[in-house]
């Protein structure tokens, strides 16, 4: 799923990824962040003491978004995994790299001389997918939406609306759950 074109070009955008995580206290949290795709992994860093790192060592699992904003149709991909948490010296690279995709070219300079000034230590978080899902709203659906039109034209098939041979209503079927 990772490896399809619309996942890759996703994975390489701009678009801060969402990351869902449950906090120490049990509630949800959503946060967008700037990440880099590895190939195997999704990598983005933090501050140490920040809240994400507490709750990521308590209970690892975690779900990310990364989504188009003004495009029709929309493009989404949903990863589930776990999260490693490591604590490093200095600015990963990583983080640099993360950022670079968000931060625009003209202020790129001064935004990393201004991290690697300020931060001494920072906390790596590598998440490794074990299930993934894209959405492009041409060829693949939510399940739910899916299972709404697949119903939908059962029931015009059997109210004979449509005739059970009919290619057309083949093709339709087919086309949502490719």
């Amino acid at each position: 799923m990772l490896a399809k074109p619309i996942s890759q070009e996703l994975l390489a955008s701009s678009i801060p990824a969402r990351l869902a995580y449950a906090g120490v206290d049990g509630e949800p949290r959503v946060i967008p962040i700037a990440f880099l795709w590895t190939g195997e992994h999704v990598v983005m860093a933090t501050v140490p003491k920040s809240a994400k790192v507490r709750a990521l060592r308590q209970n690892p699992r975690v779900a990310l978004t990364i989504d188009t904003q003004g495009q029709w149709p929309p493009r989404v991909l949903l990863i589930r995994g776990a999260a490693r948490v490591e604590l490093v010296d200095g600015v990963p690279d990583a983080y640099v790299e993360a950022a670079r995709k968000v931060t625009p070219a003209e202020h790129f300079e001064g935004w990393q001389q201004g991290v690697r000034a300020l931060y001494d230590q920072m906390v790596l978080i590598t998440i490794e997918p074990d299930w993934a899902k894209l959405l492009d709203f041409e060829t693949t659906l939510p399940k739910a939406v899916e299972d709404l039109v697949l119903a939908r034209q059962g029931s015009a098939v059997a109210d004979g609306l449509f005739a059970a041979d009919d290619p057309d209503v083949r093709q339709e079927s087919a086309q949502p759950v490719r």
